[in-house]
């Protein structure tokens, strides 16, 4: 399987989408850059997400313009040139007329234009779109180009007098997906939950948390993903109740549980799904009962998912279904009242029920409206829900029966115009069903 294989997003219906925006404005929007990991190796390479959605080109150093209505063109790439002896050391570029033809755009120039040409595309611009406070070498670079314009005010040519930040713009686009983005989005979640199950089937006592991970991202590479979406989570016991624990190297001991939390990156798009299971295939009695409380809760999340529906919403249904769990359990004997209104369900479960999910992992859109309050879901949106329970044995508060116990299950799920559909339903989340499947053995 390759992301070739799957239909191309219309990236000049993006580009046309956003410059409607800006009418009378100039967007400047440039990919990520190069980070050296030590000495002369690099990170491997990712273009930035927004950059991403408006070209689909791959290449660093790289900067895409919008200028609509300008004479000489309203979309402008600068990009690398092909230079043989470069190539030969660090790979293919596509040059000018290879982006030409791949993003559609006419007028690409050299990166080595961008300084001499970028303070003329400002002129007589009203607004200037970028993103703003991210980089500081990025908004240093951004004033140089538009004081270099502003020092041709006396001739009677404007420059930008606004500055907004381009994601106030692109993020409301990038929130709702359209169909040729969850193609992308469901062979990405596919693959995680691939990647899941062959982690079920192979995880045993006595192997290692970054054995087990390795298995894992196994699977992702060899359907395609030629990255992971996130630093994995793999965490034995104990260090399942660590939220973003990515260490990795512990035994799994017999007995315990694990948390895994692992999604693969197919064609940029982020799979993102959490499962946690027995190590050595079989439930204890404590574990199912947290296990079925965490498994209620996020069933209650995702039945609160539907268009119209506050995006908080299902947070609090989460919420709901926890508290009276842990009181069931006799965790908490407070009423439900006073638990909800002092928080007290925070010292098993601190963290928000879900995020977007797209390019990035958490991805791109506000979460609020302009007055504050929560907006509300329409089709074409990406959410995980993820509830968990967390007994760390550090905590004096958990009691001794489950102490050691950290459960956290996430689904990715796109809002539809009927209700829901859950992207990572083939990865087992029943206890029967992993406890089967875990059966089965590698």
């Amino acid at each position: 399987m390759s992301s070739h294989d799957l239909p191309r997003p219309d990236y000049a219906a993006r580009r046309r989408r956003l410059m409607e925006r800006l009418p009378d404005g100039v967007a400047i929007v440039p990919t990520a850059t190069e980070k050296s990991r030590n000495a002369d190796v690099h990170y491997p390479f990712r273009p930035d997400s927004d950059f991403w959605y408006l070209t689909g080109f791959a290449e660093p150093e790289a900067l895409l313009v919008l200028v609509p209505g300008h004479p000489d063109g309203e979309e402008w790439l600068f990009c690398r040139p092909r230079d043989p002896e470069r190539e030969i050391w660090d790979g293919r570029r596509a040059g000018l007329e290879g982006a030409r033809e791949l993003c559609g755009i006419q007028q690409t120039r050299s990166i080595v234009e961008l300084d001499s040409l970028l303070p003329e595309l400002l002129q007589n611009r009203e607004l200037l779109c970028a993103p703003l406070g991210r980089s500081a070498d990025f908004d240093a670079r951004l004033m140089l180009w538009r004081n270099q314009a502003r020092s041709r005010s006396r001739a009677g040519i404007r420059y930008p007098q606004e500055l907004v930040d381009l994601g106030f713009l692109l993020h409301e686009m990038r929130v709702i997906k359209d169909p040729v983005e969850l193609e992308h989005l469901r062979a990405a979640v596919g693959i995680s939950a691939a990647g899941h199950r062959h982690g079920m089937r192979v995880c045993r006592p006595g192997m290692t948390e970054y054995q087990l991970q390795a298995e894992i991202e196994f699977v992702f590479q060899r359907l395609g993903a030629r990255s992971v979406a996130y630093p994995s989570i793999v965490g034995g016991g104990p260090n399942a109740c660590i939220l973003h624990y990515t260490e990795n190297r512990d035994a799994l001991a017999d007995g315990d549980l694990v948390l895994v939390d692992a999604g693969a990156e197919y064609g940029n798009y982020a799979g993102d799904i959490t499962r946690s299971y027995p190590v050595n295939g079989v439930f204890s009695p404590a574990q199912r009962e947290v296990y079925a409380l965490v498994l209620a809760s996020q069933k209650a999340a995702i039945a609160a998912l539907a268009p119209g529906r506050s995006v908080a919403d299902y947070h609090e249904a989460a919420v709901a279904v926890l508290v009276d769990g842990l009181r069931d359990l006799k965790i908490l004997s407070e009423s439900r009242e006073a638990i909800l209104e002092q928080g007290l369900y925070r010292s098993f479960y601190m963290h928000r029920t879900g995020h977007w999910l797209g390019l990035d992992v958490h991805d791109a859109g506000s979460y609020r409206q302009r007055d504050g309050n929560w907006r509300m879901l329409e089709p074409g949106m990406v959410v995980t829900v993820e509830p968990g329970l967390y007994f760390s044995p550090e905590n004096p508060a958990c009691p001794e029966r489950y102490r050691g116990i950290g459960i956290r299950i996430e689904d990715d799920c796109v809002i539809t115009a009927e209700g829901v559909e859950v992207l990572s339903a083939a990865a087992p989340k029943e206890i029967d069903e992993i406890e089967a499947l875990m059966a089965l053995g590698g």
